[in-house]
This record gives C-alpha cells, sequence and structure tokens, in this order.
C-alpha cells in the first residue's frame, strides 16, 4: 500500500510538472475593457495602459462614452476601468455612485498637477480679458460665446451652471457644445484671425504648446483654486479586485506625469494611434516600467517586467 501511494504521489508530481502554468485570474478577465470619452489625455493613457496590458498577455477593448454614461458602465459592469476621473470638477457626477457604493475610487492618484478652466489666447488676456469677471466686459469680441466640449461633459455644466445664474454676469451668453477636437478647431480659427475667444482648457494637453494660450484667474468659487487644480483618479468595477487581482494591481500601479502625458498627447494629435504612440514611447522611456510592473504578472502567472520589455522589443 505505502508503495502505491508513493507511485500515485509520484504520478501526481509528475502531471503537476508538465501541466501548463495556470492563468492567476479567470479567463474573463483576460479582455480589459476600458471607457474614453473621448478626451486626448485620457486616449493617451488608456493607449499606455492598453500597451502594458496586451505586453502581459491580456487584450484590451475600448468604449468611447460620455463622462455619466461611462460611470453608468462602471456600475452595470459593463466596463472594468476609467482613467480619467478629474476631481474635481467631476466630483457631482460621480457623488450618486460613490454615495451608492456601485464604482470604486482608486485611492492613488493617476496624475497630479493638472490644471482645468476657462482659457483665452494670450494676445487677448495681455489686452486685457484676465478674469471670469472679464469676460461679459467683451461680450461683442467674444460674440457671446463660451466653447466646451462633449455634451454631458462636466466642465461644459459648470459654465452652463455660470450661465444659468448669471455669475460673473453671463447671462446673456451662450456656451457652444461640440467636443475637444471641434473646441481645438475653433481656437485654431480664432488665433489665425486674432480673433478673441474664451475657451474650456486644460493641462496635460498639447494646446498648452501648441498655442499661445493663457488660463483666466477668478474661477476658483467654480473650477477649484489654482485655476482648477486637479487629481486624475482610476474608476473600477467594485468587484474588479476580487475578481481579477493582477489586472487590478496594474491598474493601481498606473501613475503618469503632465510631461509624459504631452509627449504622447502630441503624437497622437499628430494622427499616431494611441496604443502605437504608447509602445514607441515606452521604447524609449523603459524605466517606468519598473514601476508599473511592480507585483504584477502576466495573465498566466510568469514574470511581468520581462514579457512586456519582450512585447515591446527591448
Amino acid at each position: 500500500m505505502k508503495s502505491f501511494s508513493l507511485m500515485v504521489a509520484g504520478a501526481g508530481v509528475a502531471c503537476s510538472l508538465l501541466a501548463p502554468v495556470q492563468a492567476q485570474e479567470p479567463r474573463s478577465c483576460q479582455t480589459v475593457r476600458f471607457a474614453d470619452v473621448g478626451w486626448t489625455d485620457i486616449a493617451a493613457t488608456t493607449g499606455l495602459a492598453s500597451a502594458v496590458y496586451e505586453g502581459l498577455g491580456y487584450h484590451t477593448s475600448k468604449t468611447i462614452a460620455s463622462v455619466p454614461i461611462t460611470f453608468a458602465g462602471v456600475k452595470n459592469k459593463q466596463i472594468d476601468l476609467f482613467l480619467g476621473y478629474w476631481a474635481p470638477t467631476m466630483d457631482p457626477i460621480i457623488a450618486p455612485f460613490v454615495k451608492e457604493k456601485s464604482l470604486k475610487v482608486l485611492p492613488t492618484p493617476n496624475l497630479t498637477g493638472a490644471k482645468y478652466t476657462l482659457a483665452v489666447p494670450t494676445y487677448a488676456y495681455d489686452a486685457g480679458l484676465k478674469t471670469f469677471a472679464d469676460i461679459a466686459k467683451y461680450s461683442k469680441e467674444l460674440d457671446g460665446k463660451i466653447y466646451g466640449i462633449e455634451p454631458g461633459n462636466d466642465g461644459n455644466a459648470l459654465i452652463q451652471g455660470m450661465i444659468s445664474k448669471n455669475q460673473f454676469n453671463l447671462k446673456n451668453f451662450k456656451m457652444v457644445e461640440s467636443s475637444e477636437a471641434g473646441m481645438l478647431i475653433e481656437l485654431g480659427r480664432a488665433v489665425k484671425q486674432k480673433k478673441w475667444i474664451v475657451i474650456l482648457g486644460w493641462e496635460p494637453h498639447p494646446m498648452n504648446v501648441q498655442q499661445k494660450i493663457s488660463y483666466l484667474s477668478g474661477g476658483d468659487d467654480v473650477f477649484g483654486p489654482n485655476f482648477g487644480e486637479a487629481k486624475v483618479y482610476t474608476v473600477a468595477a467594485t468587484d474588479y479586485a476580487a475578481r481579477c487581482p493582477n489586472a487590478d494591481k496594474l491598474a493601481g500601479n498606473l501613475q503618469f506625469s503632465t510631461g509624459i502625458e504631452n509627449q504622447l498627447m502630441g503624437r497622437i494629435m499628430d494622427k499616431s494611434d494611441p496604443k502605437a504612440a504608447a509602445k514607441e514611447w515606452l521604447k524609449k522611456n523603459p524605466e517606468i516600467l519598473d514601476k508599473l510592473l511592480a507585483g504584477v504578472k502576466t495573465f498566466d502567472g510568469k514574470d511581468g517586467l520581462p514579457a512586456v520589455k519582450t512585447s515591446l522589443g527591448l
């Protein structure tokens, strides 16, 4: 009996040695589902994250949706991760989801030092349009318009709130909604003609180097202090950490800088695919991978860092 038991045990060991390495997570975790609200900065960070996940043996998908629909998608488990919760401007939109605990905000921001408020071409700033209180004075020069971005955006809601409440005497102004790309076209057209324009601006974004723009002061009560200084957080499905712990570990490691994002966004706005731009940037800046992949494995449980380096041709 003892010999038989040893034979069975030995066979078990042999079988385990021959068996393939098992995934740390269920097969359903292999596709990481991102949301993108159509902003170039979110395209950049999502592209970089996707490149790293794919180097680990995951697949990625991306849903383009407005901010409210994105949060609802995370709540309904149709979206796993969203890298673009700008605080504090998105706080009113995300507050109901946070209150009912239907999504999870990861504790460490993926970006600090961002800004998000109204901006004007520097020539208009130098000529006197320096604060929120100055906007109404130049209604004629501005054609009574403030240019926002996509419908449902938090910044648009703040602008419309100022108009509706006649804050800064803006009751006769109209907010123009379109998209990030549409707003940038209007900015470029105005700059070429040296016309005045007020836009919803933010950093990181290549607009800060492609055009000479200045941010308006005096909007602390609307966009927050220090020109709408923001922290950007990652939002995840409530069960993501329990369901997909390795993928969630990488999500928690994702941290960027305004410099990184400005570089990536510049390439994307030059018509580069976000994921391809991210791979090119990672090949030139591989040192970031050590921190991103700390404690992270491949989908099938191997060391993550060498796998991603191999996928990038490093």
